[in-house]
């Protein structure tokens, strides 16, 4: 498919072959550069995620969703470039954030950047602690991309954070492409469950976080060792968000 400029509506935008109707012969490409920016650049919070590395991850086995046709895409490409390109805007995200600090969120809400964002961040990365907030961050839009700066600025060591960046990668893009590339090769017309699949990740990936959080407010009644822990880490306000 050559590459063709479609409609810009909104709700066109929110479904993923939208985005690989637009890269058509670069599809492969264009996922991977997308993945970068969703994970390395602040305005990458409104790019897809998930539902993208999933679709993408079926096109690697199928080339007609919903009656369009679409340019099959590589998954032995898709399986290295996916993680190197999350690897790369992570470590972006957190370089951005120790350079330019508290800054770089310093900005009014827009259509694009919300305060409230940032501060969820900092919640999974005060809750969670750095190391397995950056794995879970992956899994959580929005936070995947707010969190690596956050890590960043709040002086997580760049050692330390390469190497939990690399495990979430890895385990967010590959577990994704190879998902969707069996359920594309398996399932008759899969382009059918191409959301309401996105729709289970989602939740599912929500699953073990809600039950931290929720062990976490049981908790809370043991105050001393709790609130040690989350006083010796630094915050953007002060504040907790819970």
């Amino acid at each position: 498919m050559d590459l063709a400029f479609v409609s810009l509506d909104i709700t066109e935008w929110l479904h993923p072959t939208a985005w690989l109707q637009l890269f058509g012969t670069f599809a492969t490409i264009g996922v991977i550069a997308i993945i970068f920016a969703e994970t390395g650049l602040l305005f990458g919070c409104i790019l897809p995620g998930d539902s993208l590395l999933f679709t993408a991850g079926i096109l690697t086995a199928v080339s007609t969703v919903n009656g369009q046709e679409f340019q099959p895409l590589s998954l032995p490409w898709l399986l290295i470039g996916g993680p190197i390109a999350a690897i790369l805007g992570a470590q972006l995200g957190h370089w951005l954030g120790a350079k330019y600090g508290r800054k770089l969120f310093d900005r009014p809400d827009s259509k694009i950047f919300r305060q409230e964002w940032v501060e969820k961040a900092e919640y999974y990365f005060e809750r969670f602690g750095p190391a397995k907030a950056v794995v879970l961050a992956r899994f959580i839009p929005i936070v995947r991309t707010f969190l690596n700066p956050l890590a960043g600025m709040l002086g997580m060591d760049t050692r330390k954070f390469f190497i939990w960046n690399v495990v979430g990668a890895v385990i967010w893009t590959d577990s994704l492409f190879l998902l969707g590339h069996f359920l594309g090769a398996k399932v008759p017309d899969i382009e059918r469950y191409i959301l309401p699949g996105v729709a289970i990740i989602l939740i599912l990936s929500v699953i073990p976080i809600v039950r931290e959080i929720l062990k976490g407010r049981g908790g809370q009644g043991n105050g001393p060792n709790k609130n040690d822990s989350e006083e010796s880490r630094p915050s953007l306000s002060g504040d907790s968000y819970r």
